[in-house]
């Protein structure tokens, strides 16, 4: 016997929605924690604005998978607060990459990178998909 609520398309487009979400959540922590990573280990003397952004997106992208996956898990609170930390981070992201001089030309690509990553978390986050599965 077959459980409908369970197998409906909605179920199941808001199941592929929060992989997707969470695939895109990881990858921009592997970018952030990555990079953090391999400038500590090439012993660069970055400036102290680097390193502190550098830390703060790092930190982030680490809470942004948690609370995917306790959205995956059917959190209401933490699917909330996933809209609002990819938000947030997203508009902070942006705007490094746009201000010209202040950081690396390295830096803000990776940056950029960082933003596609969160865009596509915002998106799918703020979809109509997921906006209905977790009203319930």
């Amino acid at each position: 016997m077959t459980n409908t609520a369970v197998n409906s398309p909605n179920v199941l487009d808001a199941s592929a929605a929060v992989r997707r979400v969470t695939m895109l959540a990881g990858s921009y922590a592997a970018v952030s924690v990555t990079t953090v990573t391999a400038l500590a280990a090439a012993g660069a003397s970055a400036a102290q604005p680097v390193w502190i952004r550098l830390g703060i997106v790092a930190v982030s992208s680490l809470v942004l998978v948690a609370l995917t996956l306790r959205a995956a898990r059917g959190s209401s609170g933490a699917y909330r607060r996933v809209r609002i930390v990819s938000t947030v981070m997203l508009a902070a992201t942006v705007v490094i990459v746009a201000l010209p001089g202040m950081f690396p030309v390295w830096m803000r690509l990776e940056q950029a990178a960082c933003a596609l990553l969160l865009a596509g978390v915002a998106l799918i986050a703020h979809g109509r998909t997921l906006r209905t599965h977790f009203a319930k």
